[in-house]
């Protein structure tokens, strides 16, 4: 992990680290040279060697390798993009997204999640490596080649513990046929990994998102644009209401739109909140009446809602059923950590929190440690919330929220200075400094937030 000097003054002292001074380095979108730092894990904290802890990550291959789980665990590798487009990787995503999915109905099988898997997304990988820093027993790899309205998926299931070859095999089918190829990959899969299963599960709970294809496309080039920036969600937005209409039943891509609008109006990107509420409540509805089994639907559904004023209670129930469809869920985890933390239970919402992170602890942690990092903060762990917060802004500068969290955690604990700072890059990226944090239904916890982020903007007014 690199760093600018900036993170590395606020947190050399409050994290086990060390820090290898690179110099002045050009980076891309800022003018200047800035000083840049390598972070390394020191590994001295108590809790460092914990499985699945942010600082046995970061330490990487000095890190003790994670638990395996207690029931046969998969991470389902980026596929091969055989057909010499570069153009078509989203494609051979997209294919190796929906495999996970239908792998995870399958409730005795511990799933990594896809954002931990695409980390290895371009590398050769050796797999007892993967196993270890994913803390799995298989891996699957593969490859998918599409040519005209032809369609080739090849597969390889792999004992990471052992590096033996379990099973490999080739499907062929044209595109309209595409979702039948990935549910062959994932029974195929599941009957080799155990035998006694009884794999028509995955059949039956294996649903069609969509028979539109370019909808299909649309949604496929949509998903990766929200998990990267915020400064990504309206053109993501814009893609998934293609896909809407070309499809008004296509459950994900209105659940993941009813969460576009919600990042819109929460980030201060919203040119008219109250229509973008309306918006996305009406995205979110719409998805449970057509798609109320598929866990993500569920999960996604349930975060937008709770934002935009449902109760909070039917919410937090939603998201307890996709997991219970889907135990091996990261990000319903982490949906579920982030309404409890919002119906006032930090303490639970960090638990739910860091259950998600085990399950993709190679994802970008930057949306759970903000969950965390506000956890701590109403909590008044203030020390402890800092550390989370500054990371989350090092992931993903154009998001407004951990800037705000930030400043108001350094302002409770006295420190001006930096709450002003934190200010200052605040006002850089949104006009919106003081948002009502109507998703926090504790008045305590509100007021908390409220007034610590006014403190900090009153004294740069």
């Amino acid at each position: 992990m690199f760093v600018s000097n900036t993170v590395h003054d606020q947190v050399r002292d409050r994290l086990p680290f060390a820090f290898e001074d690179l110099g002045e380095q050009q980076v891309k979108n800022i003018a200047r040279p800035v000083r840049v730092y390598r972070v390394r894990a020191t590994l001295t904290h108590p809790d460092a060697n914990a499985p699945g802890s942010p600082l046995s990550r970061i330490a990487g291959e000095g890190s003790p390798p994670l638990a395996l789980p207690d029931k046969p665990s998969i991470a389902v590798l980026p596929f091969a993009n055989m057909s010499g487009d570069p153009e078509q990787e989203y494609f051979a995503d997209g294919m190796v997204e929906e495999i996970i999915t239908a792998l995870s109905r399958i409730r005795w099988l511990f799933v990594i999640a896809r954002n931990s898997s695409f980390t290895y997304k371009g590398q050769v990988v050796d797999v007892k490596q993967v196993g270890r820093e994913l803390g799995v027993r298989y891996v699957l790899e593969g490859s998918v080649r599409k040519a005209g309205n032809r369609v080739r998926i090849t597969g390889q299931l792999i004992d990471a513990e052992t590096g033996a070859h379990l099973w490999a095999d080739r499907f062929d089918g044209s595109l309209e046929d595409v979702f039948e190829l990935q549910d062959q990959v994932a029974i195929s899969v599941a009957g080799v990994i155990e035998p006694t299963l009884q794999a028509a599960e995955t059949a039956r709970s294996a649903g069609r998102p969509t028979d539109d294809l370019t909808a299909y496309d649309l949604y496929l080039r949509a998903f990766p644009m929200f998990l990267a920036a915020s400064r990504q969600i309206p053109e993501a937005l814009r893609l998934l209401e293609r896909a809407i209409e070309r499809d008004p039943h296509y459950g994900p891509a209105l659940a993941w739109a009813a969460l576009c609008c919600h990042r819109l109006v929460n980030d201060g990107r919203s040119e008219d909140p109250a229509a973008d509420a309306r918006k996305g409540t009406d995205f979110a509805r719409r998805a449970l009446e057509v798609d109320g089994d598929n866990p993500g639907v569920l999960a996604n559904a349930a975060q937008a809602l709770a934002y935009f004023a449902e109760d909070i209670s039917a919410m937090i129930s939603l998201v307890d059923r996709a997991l219970a469809l889907n135990p091996s869920f990261a990000r319903g985890w982490y949906i579920s950590g982030l309404l409890r933390l919002w119906a006032g239970r930090p303490d639970m919402a960090i638990e739910h929190l860091e259950t998600s992170l085990r399950l993709s602890p190679r994802a970008r942690v930057g949306p759970a440690f903000v969950a965390i990092g506000a956890a701590h903060l109403v909590s008044r762990r203030f020390d402890e919330a800092v550390p989370k917060l500054l990371l989350a802004i090092q992931e993903d500068p154009s998001a407004p929220a951990p800037y705000r969290l930030l400043a108001a955690c350094y302002a409770q604990m006295g420190k001006m200075d930096e709450a002003r700072a934190v200010v200052e890059w605040l006002r850089a990226i949104s006009p919106d400094l003081l948002p009502s944090f109507r998703s926090f239904l504790n008045p305590e916890h509100r007021e908390l937030l409220l007034s610590g982020l006014r403190l900090a903007a009153g004294e740069t007014a």
